[in-house]
């Protein structure tokens, strides 16, 4: 009887110590709102659920597309450097396989769905659910997957059949044509890895003209996932407050670094050049304007034709008077 009765003592002592442990967290946080669970729920599904209400044309997304997406995947998403996007439509099974949007993806809401989390790179959520509508279709008419009148809603958007829709694989790289599997590995019980080391394709210099040092971004949960109250805004060194608001808002730190070339020339090799040359403010506000090749090699600048004249001659100006700070 002794110990029925002990084990019942036991049992009550532990559920009042796990009360008084428990009652200080009682009134720790709250549930979350719907607002913000949705702003959350972003996923897309392969058969269109979670797609947003809006609509978007291949002559939208072209504009877009331009200014936006060019400078990295190619004016016609035949890629600068990074992950081309057209072409390659049925030569997965062949000897020398093109791994592109077009003929790799077997769900056009995937296409969506990743433009819309991660896309542009140094913006990522900053496209409206039309405007990813609009690059969407363009994307995809660059593949010859949707006509030049096109435009994508929820419903049509759904309805589209990919080239590669039966023949998904994952057995090779993201981006890399020879590139190794994202995930490839065997469970194991003893002799494990103790160490895992996390590379990027992207240039350093790149994404630290962007983000700075990407480690700092990684510290924990307490520093990550906070709603911003202002847009982010690249600093740059040696700029004015105008300067610097139109670099940022042309998206100009994205290709180009100060002192440090991106995917374009970094901006002090451009004043070096053009030290001294009484035409040069007028042949770059051209280039400016209306892209253009060659003369910083092979990657294309695309056209920033939706920039003031004006806004383009401060930027100009800048850069050629030997970025003077004022």
């Amino acid at each position: 009887m002794c110990k029925y009765k002990c084990a019942v003592l036991v049992l009550l002592g532990l559920a009042l110590c796990r009360t008084a442990l428990a009652a200080p967290w009682q009134s720790l946080g709250r549930p979350a709102t719907p607002a913000e669970i949705a702003r959350w729920n972003i996923d897309v599904r392969p058969d269109g659920m979670g797609l947003p209400q809006g609509q978007g044309s291949v002559a939208q997304g072209q504009e877009i597309y331009d200014s936006q997406c060019a400078s990295c995947h190619g004016s016609f998403g035949e890629s600068n450097e990074y992950m081309a996007l057209s072409g390659g439509i049925g030569s997965l099974a062949s000897a020398s396989p093109q791994r592109t949007v077009g003929s790799r993806l077997n769900y056009a809401t995937t296409l969506w769905d990743y433009i819309n989390r991660a896309m542009p790179f140094q913006y990522s959520k900053s496209l409206t659910a039309d405007q990813v509508y609009a690059v969407t279709a363009y994307v995809l008419h660059l593949n010859d997957i949707v006509t030049a009148d096109a435009v994508l809603d929820p419903e049509s958007l759904a309805r589209i059949e990919m080239p590669n829709r039966d023949g998904f694989t994952t057995a090779h790289g993201f981006s890399s044509l020879d590139g190794k599997a994202d995930v490839e590995n065997t469970a194991c019980l003893e002799a494990c890895e103790t160490q895992v080391a996390l590379t990027s394709e992207l240039p350093p210099e790149f994404t630290a003209q962007i983000y700075g040092d990407i480690r700092e971004h990684f510290r924990g949960l307490a520093s990550m996932n906070h709603e911003r109250s202002e847009p982010l805004v690249v600093t740059t060194k040696g700029t004015n407050s105008d300067v610097t608001t139109l670099l940022n808002a042309n998206g100009c730190m994205a290709c180009h670094g100060i002192d440090n070339a991106g995917v374009g020339p970094a901006f002090n090799e451009v004043a070096a050049r053009y030290a001294g040359d009484k035409a040069a403010a007028e042949l770059l506000k051209l280039k400016l304007k209306q892209g253009g090749a060659g003369s910083w090699g092979s990657v294309s600048m695309p056209p920033q034709s939706r920039i003031t004249d004006a806004d383009a001659a401060t930027i100009v100006d800048w850069i050629v008077s030997g970025m003077e700070e004022n």
